[in-house]
Parts: C-alpha cells; sequence; structure tokens
C-alpha cells in the first residue's frame, strides 16, 4: 500500500472536502463575529442559526434546543455538572454505566467529590446495560441517568429508547453521549424520550474543536462558562462560526444515503471479521455480534499485547487503535472490556477495528494478509503461548 490505511474512524477521521469548502469563506471573506449586528456580523449569524437549524432537524427537535459547544466531552460535561447543579434541592443520585466513555465516568466520579452520589450499572458479557438493573437503582434521590448510545470502543448499541421510558416513567432527566451514534443510526429525541444529547463534528467528517448539546425545552441546566449571552446563556464566548459551519455539512453530508453507507460499512466490518478469524486462532470478538455501530469491530488476540499489534500493523501501513483514544497513554486494560467480564489477557491483546467511508475491500484484504504474519511472531515471544 502507497498510502496508510485508516481503521482508526472511532477516533477520528478527515475533514470532508465539501465540509471543508463550506468552512473556508467563514475564514477568509465572512469573518465577522455572529453576535454584532453590522454587515459583517450578519451573514456569520445566519450561517449559525442555519446550522442549528440543520442539526435540530436532524435529532427531531426545535433549533433552539440546540447549543454549540467544543466537542463532545464538554456537551457531557454541561449535561451533567449542569443538570446536577440545577437540583440540587430534588437530589444529588446519578446512574450511568460501567463502560461510558471517559468524558462521562470521569464527570460522575468527580461530582462524587462533591457531594453526589454515582451508580455505575454493570453490563453483561457483550456489553449491554440490562434495563431492569437501571430500575433497581433509580432511587428518590435519583436525578439523571446517562447511558451512552454505541459505544466507542466495542460499538455495541444500548437499548436507548427502552432505558429512556424508565427514566421518562420516573419522572428522571435521560442523557445519552450520541458522539458516536449521530450520523451513523436514527435518532429522534421525541420518539426516544431523550432529554440531552452529545455530539461531536470529528466522528463524522466535520472539524475538530465542534460539537453541540441538545437539551429539551423546559429542562433546566447551569452554565459551566461565564460571559457573554451566547447559545441561550447557557456557553458564554464568540461562536466558532466556520466549525459550526462545518459541523452542519458534516452532519448534512452523514444524512445523505446513510443505509447505503451503513450497508457498504457493515460489509467490510463483516469481511475484516471473519478473515481474521478464519486465518488466525484464538481471537475473540468483544461486544455483541449485532447491536453494534456498523463500522466498529474490537476483537481480542490471546497470549499477546495489543499495543505490539498496533504497532507492528503501523510498521506495515495500518492504523488500528487498542481502544478509546483518550485512553491510549495507559497500557491499563479497557475499563470497557473489564466491565464486560473479559479476562485480562484477551483484554489485554485486544485492538479496535473502526473502519471510514473511504475504506475499501481492497484494504481490509492487506489487512487481513499480513495479521496472521504479525500475530504468529508476537505469540512465539509471548510467555503466555505454550
Amino acid at each position: 500500500m502507497n498510502k496508510p490505511i485508516y481503521f482508526d474512524n472511532n477516533a477520528t477521521t478527515p475533514v470532508n472536502p465539501e465540509v471543508f469548502k463550506a468552512m473556508e469563506q467563514f475564514y477568509k471573506d465572512e469573518y465577522g463575529n455572529a453576535s454584532s449586528i453590522h454587515a459583517k456580523g450578519r451573514p456569520a449569524r445566519h450561517a449559525v442559526d442555519k446550522a442549528r437549524n440543520v442539526i435540530s432537524g436532524m435529532l427531531g427537535c426545535s433549533e433552539e434546543d440546540i447549543i454549540f459547544t467544543s466537542g463532545g466531552t464538554e456537551s457531557d460535561n454541561l449535561a451533567i455538572k449542569g443538570i446536577c447543579a440545577a437540583n440540587l434541592s430534588k437530589g444529588n443520585h446519578i446512574i450511568t454505566s460501567a463502560t461510558e466513555h471517559p468524558a462521562v465516568l470521569s464527570t460522575c466520579k468527580f461530582m462524587e467529590k462533591n457531594g453526589f452520589k454515582a451508580t455505575f450499572l454493570p453490563v453483561d458479557k457483550y456489553g449491554m446495560v440490562n434495563p431492569d438493573d437501571l430500575k433497581k437503582a433509580i432511587t428518590d434521590k435519583t436525578i439523571l441517568i446517562s447511558i451512552m448510545y454505541g459505544n466507542n470502543e466495542t460499538g455495541v448499541v444500548q437499548p436507548i429508547k427502552e432505558l429512556a421510558k424508565i427514566a421518562k416513567e420516573r419522572k428522571i432527566t435521560f442523557h445519552t453521549d450520541a458522539v458516536q451514534s449521530f450520523g451513523k443510526l436514527d435518532i429522534d429525541v421525541n420518539d426516544m424520550n431523550i432529554d440531552l444529547l452529545s455530539l461531536s463534528g470529528h466522528k463524522i467528517y466535520g472539524p475538530k474543536g465542534i460539537g453541540a448539546l441538545y437539551i429539551r425545552k423546559g429542562v433546566r441546566v447551569i452554565p459551566l462558562s461565564h460571559g457573554g449571552h451566547h447559545e441561550r446563556n447557557l456557553r458564554a464566548g464568540t461562536e466558532n462560526v466556520p466549525g459550526i459551519v462545518g459541523l452542519a455539512k458534516a452532519a448534512e453530508l452523514a444524512s445523505q444515503d446513510r443505509d447505503k453507507k451503513n450497508k457498504a460499512l457493515t460489509g467490510l466490518r463483516d469481511r475484516l471479521h471473519k478473515g481474521i478469524t478464519k486465518a488466525i486462532e484464538d481471537v475473540h470478538i468483544n461486544g455483541h455480534l449485532t447491536e453494534r455501530l456498523p463500522n466498529t469491530v474490537n476483537l481480542g488476540f490471546q497470549y499477546i499485547e495489543g499495543e505490539s499489534i498496533m504497532l507492528n500493523l503501523d510498521i506495515q501501513g495500518v492504523c488500528v487503535s487498542t481502544g478509546s483514544a483518550c485512553t491510549s497513554g495507559t497500557l491499563e486494560p479497557s475499563h470497557v472490556l473489564t466491565a464486560m467480564g473479559i479476562p485480562p489477557e484477551i483484554a489485554q491483546g485486544s485492538i479496535r477495528f473502526s473502519l471510514g467511508e473511504g475504506n475499501t475491500a481492497e484494504e481490509v484484504d492487506y489487512c487481513v494478509s499480513i495479521l496472521p504474519e504479525i500475530v504468529k511472531r508476537l505469540r512465539a515471544m509471548s510467555p503466555l503461548k505454550k
């Protein structure tokens, strides 16, 4: 292969040329502040309003329910901390799952240090939350339930509609981190009973540094930052107009022929999965076989370290990851795989392959062709392989 093969699209995606083109004019010609009412500010304000319309249309909500942020992490923080701060008189209990993104887990742990109690729901061996466990965890002090839609490491898709219905029946605010799902799966916040939803631009071929938080009308949130009256007084600071425009354009493109694109991604994902498991022994899938994102497969290679596989693949021109990009600096086993009860010797040898729209069958076949020799060589050196 002449150029690197990129199988790490859950970490980030390349900016679509159409997205880049849409953003460019707001860096060069239409550089005005969206809060300025003069001739240079009006086009920027119009662009932000148009973008808000696009995002709200994809979620089935009102334009005024969309708050632009710097990305998924800020959206998760605003949702969790904002709800907790606004509901101090009602309770101090949060429920989430053990397999959430660090942006949710770390925020819930931060709230624990500040007078709140958090329940981290277990998952089964497939990474799924049991709705009955959620029902049992609810107390009269529960003010927020936050469960992610699609997992960034395994691709597992949770039964969000069912979980959110439980929250609605108990009059508890429900938040979902949909960073990996937005643009890939159907989302209708009203039909799914979702009160807050986080999304990000750089997972759908948009720019980094931009995201959004959907907040249902009537749900009170205390802002994290204070200053101007931007974003309904919930996110002070000059709007990132080029980023907002890029996010909207990326969302627009993601919705076009989505089923066709998902079918193609699923085909490539399954081709990769079947090719690897046919060519290599002692390979285990981490996650659910059917309830998962169309582009993601997480495989555990017994007896060897995932980081060694990743580095060897990199040398031969294939980019993959051992889990979340946000935790790639640690050698600790994935918290997601650990919560699923996957033995350490398999969890430590796990690789996430997350495909994208630019990937081809030729790239998949190349990866399948070089991986057996890499695994064979690493296992020959492993003290775990007898």
